[in-house]
Parts: C-alpha cells; structure tokens; sequence
C-alpha cells in the first residue's frame, strides 16, 4: 500500500488508515471482532489508528487498548486520540482516562476535537483553556505531537494553525464537502504550505456516499493529504477498503465529474450534518458568521 509523507514530520503512513470510533457495541461489532480487525489492519500495512473518549463512552478506546495489548502491538502503531474539553484541567483527566482505557503510557497524538466556532478556539487558547493541557503533556513526553479537527467551517482551522504550528489537522473531506465549506480549496493548500500533516475523514458521509463506494474512497484518497481515516466495524469493511487502497488509482476528471453529478442531490444540511446549524434538527447550513 502507498505511504505519505506526514507533514514536515519524519512519519509516513499508508494512504488508508483506521477509524476506531466504529469497533464497538453500538456498531454491532463485537470485543472479539475489533482484537481481530485491529490486528489484521496492522498485518496488512495500516499502522495509523484515531480514536476518542466519546466514542462510544470510552467503548473505543477500550477496545483498540485490548487489541494491542492482548498480541503486544503498541509499538507498532500510532495511536491519536482527543479531547473533546476546551479547559486545562478537564482535558488532562481526559487525557488520564484515555491512557487507561488504551493500556498505554503515552499517545504518539493528541487532538482537539471537532472544533467548530471562533469561540471555542478562542476558549482553548485563553488561560486555562485546553491548550495548556496539550503543551504540558507534551512536555512530559506523554503526548508526541498535537492536533486539531474540524468538520464545520474552515476558516476556523485555517485560524487555528494561524495560532499555533499543528502538527496535523483532521478535517471532513468527503466528496459531499467539496461542494460547501470545502477545507480543500483553501485550508489544505494552506496547511500543506506551513507543513501540517491534512488528514481526511466523513468519506462515506455517514453512508450516504456507500452507493458509490469505491468512487467516495478513490475521491479522498486521490486528494494531496497525508491519510484517510475511514471507520471499519467488519473484516468485510475492511478487506474491501485494503483492496481499494492497495491497487488506488485516483479518480479521472471525467469520473469525478461524472462522480459529483450522481451525488449532488445530497448537498444537504440534512445529509451533511456536521455542517449544518443544528446536528438534530440538520434544516439549515452552518452560518459563517457565527464562526
């Protein structure tokens, strides 16, 4: 499988990585289904693997710590994980919760997750905001390098890495969010110019997009990023996107012409969610002004 580079790091990664937010209860995937997906990803090439302490209330976390331990993989892999907190002090007991869940000292990344307003940002750069948190543990050495995602609006992503050097930003980049509030027609050229690590996540768009599977996959891993993150809660998931990744072409323009025409129907903030005002209700697009 190809591999990239992973920003101004020295890390690279296969194009495809793993989304654990998938291997638990919730997604029908049971404890002994997860230990033997995680497992084979890692003996097929993927060493990339994203999670979060509110996925799943934990589930997640759990069950990635489980896998690796259980046939001693930590280091094999990277593992990044988040916090979902925009204060110091409830981000490092996040941070302490996650470590146990995933029976480890450390995490190679840490993330902030699904940042959407100016406010916010402005909440975690303010004393006693999360990013105290991040730079302390990343002193201690329990953290190895820092995130950010966003699913919104770029131009608060484009504003955090104004703020501080990210060492990577993971951001929805479907082929449905190429058609409104796009990250990619300014926030990854941008990113990849200070050396940011863009890593691409929503491929399926919440399964609206599982019609046109190997089109939706080819689309994000054919864009000038680092990874992709996809959610697998099967082995049938994921020998099917290995097999995508492993013989990728990328999308020709008539294909991703032809690709976006088929799937325009959806640009709807009922269908993409994450932009939208309201993720329940979902009747109107996010309002860049309160951004």
């Amino acid at each position: 499988m190809k591999k990239q580079k992973f920003g101004s790091t020295e890390h690279e990664f296969s194009i495809l990585s793993f989304g654990a937010q998938r291997i638990v209860d919730e997604h029908h995937c049971s404890e002994e289904s997860a230990i033997e997906i995680v497992n084979t990803a890692i003996d097929r090439g993927i060493t990339y693997f994203d999670t979060a302490p509110s996925y799943s209330r934990g589930q997640s976390e759990e069950r990635l710590g489980k896998a690796l331990a259980l046939r001693n993989r930590r280091k094999d892999v990277w593992i990044a994980t988040k916090t979902h907190d925009r204060t110091r002090d409830g981000s490092l007991r996040l941070l302490e919760e996650s470590l146990n869940r995933l029976q480890t000292d450390h995490v190679e990344e840490w993330r902030l997750h699904n940042v959407m307003y100016m406010d916010e940002l402005d909440a975690i750069f303010a004393k006693g905001g999360a990013m105290e948190a991040l730079l302390e543990a990343k002193d201690q050495g329990i953290i190895k390098h820092i995130s950010i995602s966003g699913h919104t609006n770029p131009k608060v992503q484009l504003e955090a890495i104004r703020r501080y050097p990210f060492d990577s930003v993971l951001v929805a980049l479907s082929a449905l969010d190429h058609h409104i509030y796009s990250f990619l027609h300014e926030f990854v050229p941008s990113a990849k110019e200070q050396g940011v690590a863009v890593i691409g996540m929503k491929v399926m768009a919440l399964g609206k997009l599982v019609p046109w599977y190997e089109k939706a996959l080819r689309y994000t891993l054919g864009l000038p990023i680092s990874t992709t993150i996809v959610g697998m809660e099967s082995m049938e998931q994921l020998e099917k996107n290995l097999a995508i990744a492993k013989d990728f072409r990328p999308l020709s323009e008539e294909e991703q012409l032809e690709f976006f025409k088929d799937i325009m129907h959806l640009v709807r903030p009922d269908v993409l969610r994450w932009k939208s005002d309201n993720w329940a209700e979902a009747k109107n697009w996010a309002i860049r002004s309160k951004a």
